[in-house]
């Protein structure tokens, strides 16, 4: 594995989180270049087995020869049910390294970066339909506002979005430039590639249903980890901190924590330790590690 594909946030903190045991089972979500699962391949023992997912073919060529590894070519989402398929119903912990890898981000023809021109992609699964550009160019005016605002968390979206309709309404906008020249008047020099790089990550988290996929992922983590086991989530933005920090407190993502008939708070899992974040250190040798924040639960 070549840290060119993506070099591993918070590597030694998150695997520590795992608190592994040699001879468990571990899972990790997103795989990537395989620096997380290097790290935890090497605290495992000889009767530990390490499962990984990873939805982006390119992942592939990273995969580990390691008689105690295999390699899912998947979607995190589906996690229960491809690891029954491998007869696994129980684990003893889960690492998830959410968002974009670098070697997506430098792949120029993903599309997923400000500093490339690229067609209007980012599919994490290059087998999926929904693209980029069936997002900018058929979502209504509407809908388009509202992935910028839920996802982008930017202000001016109805603008934006009416622009874009406007714009697409003489030609197709088929490429990262295109769409970068159709919004210019929203983005002023000092603050260009901020608000692009919202923009860019309101569209990638709706075509790649981010959202939607963590939920899933995240309510089925209580059945498949063991008590004791323990769940370490790095996310890079605050719409998946929120999320992972609401479901480790009160085990659902809305609302308050279920309570017996006693009053007693009835949550699967409870955090360890307090929220974790890369070191200056750290940051000066990976400045894409700079946002992010990791969250270590158990299983009670």
């Amino acid at each position: 594995m070549s840290s060119a594909y993506h070099n591993p946030v918070l590597l030694k903190e998150s695997v520590d989180g795992l608190n592994i045991k040699e001879n468990g089972v571990y899972v990790d979500v997103t795989f990537g270049g395989g620096g997380h699962s290097r790290e935890i391949l090497k605290r495992l023992g000889d009767g530990g087995k390490l499962f990984a997912f990873d939805q982006d073919e390119d992942a592939l060529q990273n995969a580990l020869d390691d008689d105690r590894f295999q390699l899912i070519n998947q979607n995190f989402r589906y996690l229960k049910q491809y690891l029954k398929f491998y007869g696994i119903r129980k684990v003893d912990g889960i690492l998830a390294d959410f968002g974009v890898s670098s070697h997506q981000f430098d792949e120029a023809d993903r599309g997923f970066s400000i500093r490339f021109n690229a067609d209007l992609d980012m599919r994490m699964d290059r087998s999926n339909q929904l693209t980029a550009f069936q997002v900018v160019n058929t979502y209504s005016q509407e809908d388009l506002a509202s992935v910028l605002f839920q996802y982008g968390e930017l202000r001016n979206t109805n603008a934006m979005a009416k622009t874009i309709v406007l714009a697409r309404s003489d030609e197709p906008i088929k490429t990262t430039d295109d769409l970068k020249k159709v919004l210019s008047r929203f983005l002023p020099k000092m603050k260009e590639n901020k608000i692009l790089a919202q923009i860019y990550q309101a569209i990638r988290i709706e075509v790649n249903q981010e959202i939607a996929v963590l939920k899933e992922f995240l309510e089925q983590v209580p059945e498949m980890l063991n008590k004791g086991g323990r769940l370490s989530l790095i996310s890079y933005h605050s719409l998946e901190d929120r999320l992972a920090k609401r479901f480790i407190r009160a085990g659902k993502f809305d609302g308050e924590p279920e309570k017996d008939f006693y009053g007693n708070i009835n949550v699967p899992l409870k955090k360890v330790g307090k929220l974790i974040t890369p070191s200056a250190e750290e940051i000066a040798n990976n400045n894409r590690a700079r946002s992010a924040k990791l969250r270590i639960a158990e299983k009670i």
